[in-house]
């Protein structure tokens, strides 16, 4: 697929289901109404993909991490707020694939000035 085509049509192959619009929908929700307990229970357990709160998932927002990924050629992206967030969660993650999650307790937030602490099991 052409780079452009790609710009445009990654992560919505088809169009809205509930309008048949062929660009993507904006959603200006925060939250999202659930069938039934079951279905809300599902959702929050993550035994079923769906929206929960815009700010964990939102149809806008899902197409536009895909459509990120598929230009970039990744297997997925992250969309933030503001580039604070951005900067924080690139900090907050750096080299967490090699050096592993204790290295980036020690190491990468001490240097970002947070603490870390653990709890034994009699605190749980």
């Amino acid at each position: 697929m052409h780079q452009d085509t790609i710009a445009i049509h990654a992560g919505q192959e088809s169009p809205d289901p509930a309008t048949g619009a062929r660009a993507v929908p904006i959603y200006l929700t925060t939250s999202y109404v659930f069938k039934d307990i079951n279905h809300a229970a599902n959702l929050f357990g993550l035994r079923e993909m769906g929206n929960i709160y815009t700010r964990l998932m939102n149809p806008t927002t899902d197409v536009f991490e895909r459509r990120i990924a598929a230009i970039e050629g990744g297997s997925g992206a992250l969309a933030v707020a503001s580039g604070q967030a951005a900067e924080s969660f690139a900090r907050l993650t750096a080299d967490c694939s090699e050096a592993g999650p204790l290295d980036l307790k020690t190491q990468h937030l001490v240097i970002l000035g947070v603490a870390i602490g653990t709890g034994s099991e009699v605190d749980v």
